[in-house]
């Protein structure tokens, strides 16, 4: 029988566990399971990991009591080795995983789109630095903390799901676990894996909008203990009911794996995708708010795109030598070009009597240079964004994990050597035209009506002008280890400590004289050495429940990004310190999942841009605030899954822009998202949801106000175990609101798209 959990065990009121809850307890369900899933398997005494023994499944005798459903929103183990614990009760720091049940629920395309489901995720848009995928985890940029099966992912590409099983977000600064960065945490995806069952899952799906996109998951097994799989993606269409919003994508993703259930397994993955999408970059800002025009506009030309390619190579090897003692070593080689000819709209103003291009001020307030203007006089010049930037990666990882016995106390130890080589290389281009016969400054293409979308494509008489070739590669090299105490039954102690070099160079063709006064440089070189530490105790009364607090520390060297060109001195390494005390539940004998924290993020050295356009390592940022989370199920036919998250972001030391005791950008003080879905006789599911954003800012000035929104999303479907149709409906209530935000610009808002409904068909064979 399980124990009741009393209300009083909650931690600060963070999280209260219902003693109704605590009793009741769902009836077994009689759900098929998903035969595109791999087999859950239960743990095995010494086993830890769960993983399944060396005999063939052909000769055990498994009694299955309980399994839950291959359906469940709620997953109670992560795939990362080097947390150093596969059930998330005993990892000290919060995690939150969006499983595939979940993103197939929502119909979820993106990494975006999934990451959504964590609190304290806001989007970034595109930008001329920064394209493809742009998260902020806690009020924090993540564009290099993106990872992939535990494997750096840093290329600048727009990333889609249809080759995950699911998404594991980690909070707080990890670089002991995963090197430099991670000051809001990592963002992990999860390939899918060939296991020991043949199956087959299509996927036909068709939106509102006009986009088209189709998915299969192939898996087949051969000999006996070896399989393969292959997941495929075509999809092409307008994605969004922005303008200027098509899209042309496909992807492969196959991958083998020998040995499964030996002593020895070896894993091949890739993933090899094509993109030539229209990127939306936003609207400009006007008098502190992004400009009020109908959600559709779009400010480029119909012949606008990003073209991106990208080849993911991974190899794995597991071996066993007994069960307590396994070893490791995992290498990646990840290659991304990406070409890009887009253009952005940059500022608004009005045309003057001649006809040319006249911005308004800043904070304009319907003064005399646009006085009284309505939206449909009002002008936006142009922007263009193009270049070309080729990103390689090649990591090798090797771990080795052992558990032993001090006396009465146990120990899992894990030791770890990683490798790593990184390139970048972005060659920028201009195109410079006229508004109405009047030359505009370099890199504007033209101008456009504000208050709607022109279209036509670029003009042929603005060719593309080369600009600056920046090149740059790094070295780096980590050697690290942790050990988790089980001092007691009850209590376990963790600690580990990480040592990291990092070495990066970078080059530029502009300023190749290196002019006085001239602050991009020609050639620029750093070292960086740091040592990282994460320490957590854990207190686990019982095995539905766990308390526990966390120090973790990070860093981010100057030239992380290999993109820096400016500034002349030599800058230490931004330094994170996390401070976390949280609470872990399991109720209704495991099928509900509750928890809940308090936090407090710092970083130090924050890199600060003077006057001259050169940087100070004199800047301070602190994120506190706390965070609950929930997935799984109330009742057999009930499932949940959301959170919430209050961030108290500020900027302790600025700049001389003014920016000391204000909020970072992006980092709205609330966040929240419920998703639930409830079944009728295992074939009729209704459900959905909301996400909620707060106010956020658009630049660290805080001079651009980006409003709060809630949007509602709607599900509906027909199962049966060969097949389901799905109906989802996105933005009920075709709410505005604006999902990007960025900084470019004085700052700058993506709409979000209005309402959409996808029709799907899922098949099972």
């Amino acid at each position: 029988m399980a124990k009741r959990m009393p209300a009083t065990t909650a931690l600060l009121g963070l999280l209260v566990a219902p003693s109704a809850m605590a009793q009741q307890s769902p009836a077994n369900t009689t759900t098929p399971p998903d035969p595109a899933a791999p087999p859950q398997t239960e743990n095995k005494p010494g086993d830890p990991s769960g993983a399944p023994t060396g005999a063939p499944a052909t000769m055990q005798t498994i009694t299955v009591s309980g399994n839950r459903p291959s359906e469940d929103f709620q997953t109670t183990r992560g795939s990362i080795n080097r947390l150093g614990a596969g059930n998330l009760m005993d990892v000290p720091q919060s995690v939150v995983v969006v499983n595939r049940a979940l993103m197939q629920s929502q119909g979820v395309t993106t990494l975006e789109q999934a990451v959504r489901n964590v609190p304290g995720v806001t989007i970034g848009s595109a930008e001329g630095g920064n394209i493809g995928t742009n998260i902020n985890l806690n009020g924090f940029s993540a564009r290099t903390d993106i990872y992939l099966d535990g494997m750096r992912d840093r290329g600048q590409y727009y990333r889609d799901v249809f080759a995950l099983e699911q998404v594991e977000v980690l909070m707080g600064p990890s670089s002991m676990l995963f090197g430099r960065g991670s000051t809001g945490g990592v963002i992990n995806q999860v390939m899918k894996k060939p296991f020991l069952q043949k199956a087959t899952e299509l996927s036909l799906s068709a939106t509102t909008n006009g986009l088209v996109r189709t998915t299969a998951d192939v898996n087949v097994p051969f000999e006996e203990t070896n399989a393969a799989r292959v997941s495929m993606m075509f999809q092409a269409g307008k994605a969004s009911t922005l303008d200027q919003s098509n899209v042309l994508d496909f992807g492969i993703a196959p991958s083998v794996k020998f040995g499964i259930g030996t002593p020895t397994e070896v894993t091949l993955s890739a993933i090899l995708q094509h993109r030539k999408d229209q990127v939306a970059y936003g609207v400009p800002n006007l008098n502190g708010y992004p400009l009020n025009v109908p959600r559709n506009t779009a400010y480029g030309f119909n012949n606008d795109y990003t073209a991106q390619d990208v080849i993911a190579l991974n190899a794995t090897v597991d071996h066993k030598f007994n069960q307590n003692l396994s070893l490791r070593n995992q290498t990646e080689f990840v290659w991304v070009n990406t070409s890009v000819r887009e253009t952005s709209g940059g500022f608004v103003g009005s045309l003057a009597a001649n006809g040319s291009f006249v911005a308004a001020p800043a904070a304009w307030t319907g003064g005399p240079v646009v006085s009284g203007l309505p939206l449909d006089q009002l002008y936006v010049r142009q922007l263009s964004r193009d270049r070309n930037i080729n990103d390689i990666t090649v990591e090798n990882q090797t771990e080795l994990t052992a558990k032993f016995n001090t006396g009465p106390v146990g120990h899992t130890m894990l030791a770890g050597l990683d490798l790593n080589y990184e390139s970048y290389t972005n060659k920028s281009f201009s195109r410079t035209g006229t508004c109405n016969g009047t030359a505009l400054p370099a890199g504007s293409p033209g101008c456009v009506p504000a208050g709607f979308t022109t279209g036509g494509d670029s003009p042929a008489n603005v060719p593309s002008v080369p600009g600056n070739y920046a090149s740059s590669q790094a070295l780096g090299l980590g050697i690290y280890a942790n050990d988790t105490i089980q001092v007691m039954p009850w209590l376990k102690l963790v600690g580990g400590v990480r040592w990291d070099v990092y070495t990066a160079q970078i080059g530029n063709s502009i300023n190749s004289a290196n002019t006085a006064g001239n602050t991009t440089v020609p050639y620029y070189t750093q070292t960086d050495t740091f040592t990282s530490v994460r320490a957590g105790i854990i207190l686990e009364p019982t095995p539905e429940q766990s308390y526990y607090f966390s120090y973790s520390t990070s860093f981010n060297p100057s030239l992380e990004q290999l993109t820096s060109t400016t500034g002349t001195t030599q800058l230490p390494p931004e330094s994170n310190q996390g401070f976390e005390l949280g609470a872990k539940y399991e109720l209704l004998k495991g099928n509900l999942s509750l928890n809940g924290a308090l936090f407090r993020i710092i970083k130090n050295n924050a890199r600060t841009t003077n006057p001259d356009g050169t940087f100070s390592a004199t800047g301070q940022i602190q994120v506190q605030g706390a965070r609950v989370g929930f997935a799984g199920r109330i009742l057999p036919e009930w499932q949940v899954f959301g959170g919430y998250a209050y961030l108290d972001g500020r900027i302790l030391n600025g700049t001389a822009a003014n920016t000391t005791g204000n909020v970072p950008l992006n980092t709205p003080k609330d966040t929240a998202n419920l998703w639930t879905t409830y079944t009728i006789n295992d074939t009729y599911e209704f459900g959905g949801g909301l996400f909620y954003m707060g106010q956020r800012y658009a630049n660290n000035q805080n001079t651009v106000v980006v409003p709060a929104y809630t949007r509602f999303d709607l599900t509906a479907a027909y199962k049966q175990p060969k097949y389901e149709v799905r109906l989802n409906v996105y933005n009920l209530f075709n709410t505005m609101y604006y999902e990007g935000v960025i900084a470019s610009d004085g700052g700058r808002a993506v709409p979000g798209a209005g309402t959409t409904a996808m029709l799907t068909l899922n098949y099972r064979l």
